[in-house]
């Protein structure tokens, strides 16, 4: 017994190692453009289902956090604020399957052929999921999940999903990203994100690794009918996200179980829709319900579900068709002993980068905005807004010491001050910090 489980996470070590430098390379791209593209502005960027508003959904969605849980808690938010529920729902799904990190990990683990087909089949497998939408849903259905929706139940990372650190002045993109408040904000991404996700990277590593230490490849190969190669082709993206389901592990922490399925036999384009299910494991199924409802929750599954297989299948024909797809599984799985090569060169570097990244955080006050990551954002009482208060008390969400009577942005962590119920004083005994 525990020479299985040392087995299991010895390739687990060995996997984790793999990757790490790809993986902080990959957060630290993503917390850059975060840091430079601003989500305040994002539902007004989405009024409708025209292929512009997807469009720009997909290349926000590209932009944004690789964690399933704050896609989820900020499509919804902006859903609340406007934006057209297919243009959230593009977002939500493109925030997951066109990320930097996604595709790095992908090349690392499994090849250069499977990050191509993420990024040509994301595009595609969301066309779909929009052209189901405009075929199949109705207002009564819509307008019951926006009901539920403006309830503002909690699900998960809603706080984390609303905070807003993006450097928009300041010159062009470049200057603001070396600027000290863009240093700032990108350190605070890249720590935020890490502690968004590493329980499913850990979670994906270890299930990975068990199933590469224990199941037989003869189970996977009778499971996944590879005995049969046109079967397969056809299974393989069907079976793909009920599997993935399964798993219970979202986010970029199902890539190592991939490789683990693409070495046991899963067809190449059923290793794509497996990847694409990150958003239909049991608890964001759940986190659907409470956020529209139990029927569109139904809804967003079937349909998903569809679009999935779908691309999946596209993928299948086109790269098997154009002769893309490995002729070998060698994904990295298998190798349980690390050795001093580039690999190791790569990691040592990267965590120095990390270390100075989490420095930098520790020091601007990143543990209190940790604090709120899984809290769900401030909502001004009904019937107030910011546009109709006088006077208005305006205070940074993550450092409510913070105040100021103008809009303005927290000197702290950069987030956009926020209006309070509270009104201004304007006596000599308030206090008030200076909003940059």
């Amino acid at each position: 017994m525990f020479e299985a489980v040392w087995s299991a996470l010895a390739l687990s070590f060995a996997m984790t190692w793999e990757i790490t430098w790809a993986l902080i390379l990959g957060f630290a791209l993503s917390a850059v453009v975060q840091a430079v593209v601003s989500k305040s502005q994002m539902s007004r960027l989405l009024p409708d289902d025209s292929p512009r508003s997807i469009a720009i959904a997909c290349g926000l969605g590209a932009a944004s956090s690789s964690c399933s849980y704050a896609a989820v808690a900020l499509a919804r938010s902006l859903f609340q604020k406007g934006a057209h529920f297919t243009a959230a729902m593009a977002f939500e799904f493109a925030s997951t399957n066109l990320v930097i990190e996604l595709g790095i990990i992908m090349a690392i683990l499994l090849g250069w052929q499977f990050t191509l087909a993420e990024f040509a089949g994301g595009p595609l497998m969301i066309a779909i999921l929009v052209l189901l939408f405009r075929l199949f849903l109705r207002r009564p259905l819509l307008e019951a999940a926006r009901r539920q929706a403006e309830r503002g139940l909690r699900g998960s990372m809603e706080g984390h999903a609303a905070m807003d650190m993006s450097v928009t002045e300041g010159g062009n993109i470049v200057q603001r990203a070396l600027s000290p408040r863009g240093f700032t904000a990108i350190s605070h991404y890249f720590v935020m994100d890490w502690a968004a996700i590493w329980r499913d990277v850990a979670g994906g590593l270890l299930i990975a690794g068990a199933l590469g230490a224990w199941v037989p490849v003869e189970f996977w190969r009778a499971f996944f009918l590879s005995g049969d190669p046109r079967v397969a082709a056809l299974w393989g993206p069907v079976v793909g996200p009920l599997v993935s389901m399964a798993s219970f592990v979202c986010s970029i922490g199902n890539v190592p179980l991939a490789a683990v399925l693409w070495n046991g036999g899963i067809s190449f384009g059923g290793v794509i829709s497996f990847i694409f299910a990150d958003l239909l494991i049991f608890p964001i199924l759940n986190i659907y319900r409470k956020y529209y409802g139990g029927r569109m929750t139904g809804f967003l599954f079937v349909t998903s579900y569809a679009a999935m297989v779908a691309a999946g299948l596209v993928v299948e024909l086109v790269f098997g068709a154009l002769g893309l797809i490995p002729p070998e599984r060698h994904a990295i799985v298998a190798e349980a002993q690390i050795t001093f090569n580039y690999t190791s060169v790569l990691n040592l570097i990267f965590l120095a980068l990390a270390a100075l990244l989490v420095w930098r955080a520790v020091r601007t006050g990143v543990a209190a905005m940790l604090a709120e990551m899984d809290r769900p954002p401030a909502v001004l009482p009904a019937g107030m807004n910011a546009g109709t208060l006088k006077d208005q008390l305006y205070s940074c969400p993550m450092h409510p010491e913070v105040t100021s009577d103008r809009p303005g942005r927290c000197p702290k962590c950069g987030m956009a001050l926020e209006p309070t119920s509270e009104p201004a004083k304007r006596d000599a005994s308030s206090h008030r910090h200076a909003p940059e």
